[in-house]
């Protein structure tokens, strides 16, 4: 089966981190393994900007190391890389609540830690931008979203992929059948509920989406209609869709759209706050 997240990102600035890395921090109180998340601090600074990283997987695999997302540390960020229950764990919303229980962890323990508890982004691709992306639009605790290709409207998904393909929520092996426990269209409600696109309101984070025009996995579609349907709310977004470029690739990396994503962060975390 294909898995959404299954992309690299920046993998030869992996290891561009500054400063030191706290691995494995529960942030639930005697919770379960995936309940943890690694910390990447810069050598100076205190009450820094933070942004949490919330890896891809089908919401079924994925693992918060490497951090793609620790290049940060070089531009003065704290960077929390989080993993969460999966589908094979718990179905949602438990994926969704690990990350509002991380935020709410990383908030309490921010002046332990050198934190701006009013300056936390959220990072994602795919699966882990689907959740960056509901954290932007629910009360989540997050200033600014980034979001890789995620799915936004499992609604409508059904009638964005192939039917009968491996991704098909009329699959109950699909993604997102698996995901939430049913088959479509059993399973509305709660596909209604999962999808960043139905939340969207006036005072949502702001936020940077980036697509492939070529995704074979994640529809292109996905990410048009929820920029327009935050544009249509007042809400400040970004979209960037990439020509030729599938699921992630070398589209991805050039140094103009990393740049442009960064300069993203740097407007909403360092700056002014924005956002719920």
């Amino acid at each position: 089966m294909l898995l959404l997240g299954t992309l690299l990102l920046w993998p030869a600035l992996v290891q561009a981190r500054d400063g030191q890395v706290l691995r494995d921090i529960p942030y639930v109180e005697k919770g379960e393994q995936r309940q943890r998340l690694d910390l990447y601090l810069p050598e100076n600074g205190r009450k820094r900007p933070l942004v949490i990283w919330i890896h891809g997987g089908a919401w079924r695999g994925g693992d918060k190391a490497p951090c793609p997302a620790d290049l940060l540390t070089k531009r003065g960020y704290a960077v929390a890389c989080i993993n969460y229950r999966l589908s094979q764990h718990a179905l949602f919303p438990a994926q969704i609540e690990d990350c509002r229980a991380a935020v709410r962890w990383l908030r309490a323990h921010a002046e332990t830690y050198g934190l701006d508890p009013d300056r936390i982004g959220a990072w994602g691709a795919s699966a882990g931008g689907h959740l960056a992306a509901l954290l932007g639009t629910t009360e989540g605790g997050v200033r600014v979203v980034c979001d890789l290709c995620g799915p936004k409207d499992l609604v409508r998904l059904v009638h964005q992929v192939e039917a009968g393909g491996p991704l098909d929520p009329r699959r109950p092996d699909s993604p997102a059948s698996l995901l939430l426990g049913g088959v479509w269209p059993a399973n509305a409600e709660e596909s209604a509920r999962a999808s960043p696109i139905m939340n969207v309101s006036p005072g949502d984070a702001p936020t940077f989406i980036l697509h492939g025009d070529k995704d074979p996995i994640v529809p292109v579609e996905q990410s048009r209609s929820f920029f327009k349907a935050l544009k249509d709310a007042g809400v400040e977004a970004q979209l960037q869709v990439l020509p030729g470029a599938g699921h992630g690739g070398p589209e991805f990396l050039e140094p103009r759209i990393l740049e442009s994503l960064l300069r993203f962060f740097d407007r909403h975390l360092k700056g002014r706050p924005a956002g719920k």
